[in-house]
């Protein structure tokens, strides 16, 4: 039986993980380097071969659970691009930026991280339902430890509200697809094709009650408002490459929830439920950004902003348009980038100061330049500065937002002074100015700190300059899901 190479994405952090577990700190952070270095080898030579159509490439399928009439099915097109591209680039970077003497446990911290990029890797390849909710749920769990374990000190009980809420929202999700289940009688009864038909085919009432009970986890996941309370505290107390994890690459399980399982699936269902999606969204994008503006931890700044950009994100999807989606596309790929890169910044001020406030902070930038550079590059990025990957992402959508709503375009549009009165706030809290008395300079930075953060700049300028070949591998992709998502209107 030949294994494609979409496969491996899953199975090398797979295996990976479980012999880290088992091995010895020493050893744990080559290794786990080293796996996710491979997967991203094997990511690269897809993405290499992959073919701009709206045809699904890369496919393996097998019979899984014949008496159900379960498969196993994977596959890749444009949609599910993006977050793999997230998935295999950020994990080595987030590995590699982790300083062993920061934490304890190495191969634990580095096991999960592993188990975690397969459950992740899972969610973004599922074409069957019950692989999608399985691989759901499995990336579920190596988060819920790495916070545990690893977290602030308030870790228990938020990284129990947060198990909590995830996992209403799955049995949510679980509920509806199992409906649809229910619906289909074909052979592979599984199958995202089958089920889509059997969305499309409910009426409209029930195609509401299917759609509430996926945006709901999908929303949580993301997290939208109101389903966003327990976002802050998580990322807050969650360590370093946690918090990298949930919120560069976990959250985006959301966003493609929406875009694969939901727009497509039941579009009646959405159309009754646009207009509200519509407005939660944008309230999210105002609500975020004037909470990060009230924030003096720098840490929970980074997290409501990752809140807002997720807001401008739901509100873009529910557009139904092609620039709204595909600016989402464009957009979980920069947040991914630019919130990764503000979460090390975060990590190495607290490391080095022992503070995240940012009235304790300031003059930084005169001991360490060349951190002063890499900070304001990402932190340019995360505002949408025209030539960094933001802004291509964030003008698609907020024009998908004023094609269908004039009104909340203009209210959306504020994220572009809101983020940058918050995001500016703290560079210039922390970097500039007189240098406060009593704290020591920042730790230098070692060589592998200074690679990731390159990597990401590198990045971010380059897909700022240049979008152009990752817009035209999704777009034939987005073009078939804007009329699936508009069907039978």
């Amino acid at each position: 039986m030949s294994i494609v190479p979409s496969l491996l994405l899953i199975l090398i952090p797979l295996l990976a993980g479980v012999a880290v577990l088992s091995s010895g700190n020493a050893v744990a952070k080559p290794i786990a380097l080293g796996a996710s270095l491979l997967t991203l080898a094997v990511f690269v030579s897809i993405l290499a071969a992959f073919a701009p159509t709206a045809e699904l490439q890369f496919v393996y399928e097998q019979p899984w659970i014949q008496w159900l009439n379960i498969t196993l099915k994977i596959g890749i097109d444009g949609i599910s691009l993006i977050p793999l591209l997230l998935t295999a680039g950020l994990v080595p970077l987030i590995i590699l930026s982790v300083r062993p003497a920061d934490y304890s446990r190495h191969s634990t911290l580095f096991g999960l991280i592993l188990l975690m990029q397969a459950g992740l890797a899972t969610v973004f390849l599922a074409r069957s339902a019950f692989l999608f909710y399985l691989g759901w749920e499995a990336a579920l769990i190596p988060i819920f430890f790495i916070s545990g374990i690893f977290g602030g000190e308030q870790r228990a009980q938020i990284t129990l509200k947060f198990f909590i809420y995830t996992v209403a929202g799955s049995l949510c999700m679980l509920l509806a697809l199992v409906y649809l289940y229910s619906q289909t009688t074909a052979v592979a009864r599984d199958d995202f094709d089958m089920l889509a038909a059997a969305g499309r085919a409910l009426d409209a009432p029930t195609q509401g009650w299917v759609f509430a009970g996926l945006f709901i986890a999908f929303a949580i996941k993301m997290p939208v408002f109101p389903f966003h309370t327990w976002q802050p505290d998580t990322y807050t107390n969650a360590p370093a490459p946690g918090a990298m994890l949930l919120s560069g690459i976990m959250l985006k399980m959301g966003v493609y929830g929406v875009l694969r399982w939901l727009l497509p699936v039941v579009p009646l269902g959405v159309a009754s439920h646009q207009n509200i999606v519509l407005w939660l969204g944008v309230i999210g994008v105002v609500y975020g950004s004037v909470i990060a503006i009230k924030q003096s931890d720098i840490k929970r700044v980074v997290a409501y902003s990752s809140f807002a950009h997720v807001g401008l994100m739901a509100a873009a999807m529910f557009t139904l348009t092609a620039p709204g989606i595909t600016g989402t596309l464009a957009q979980m790929l920069s947040h991914g980038l630019t919130v990764v890169g503000l979460f090390l910044v975060v990590h190495h001020v607290e490391k080095s100061l022992g503070r995240r406030d940012v009235g304790s902070l300031g003059g930084l930038a005169k001991e360490a330049p060349a951190f002063a550079i890499y900070f304001m590059v990402i932190l340019l990025g995360s505002v949408a500065l025209p030539l960094t990957s933001g802004f291509i992402g964030e003008f698609l959508m907020l024009l998908g937002v004023f094609k269908f709503n004039t009104t909340l375009g203009v209210v959306a549009g504020l994220t572009v002074i809101l983020s940058a009165v918050y995001m500016l706030r703290i560079f210039q809290a922390t970097l500039l100015g007189p240098k406060v008395d009593g704290i020591s300079a920042l730790r230098p930075l070692v060589l592998a700190e200074h690679l990731v953060f390159s990597v990401l700049v590198l990045a971010i300028l380059v897909l700022g300059v240049y979008p152009k070949p990752i817009l035209a591998l999704v777009e034939p992709s987005v073009t078939l899901l804007v009329q699936q998502a508009q069907a039978i209107r």
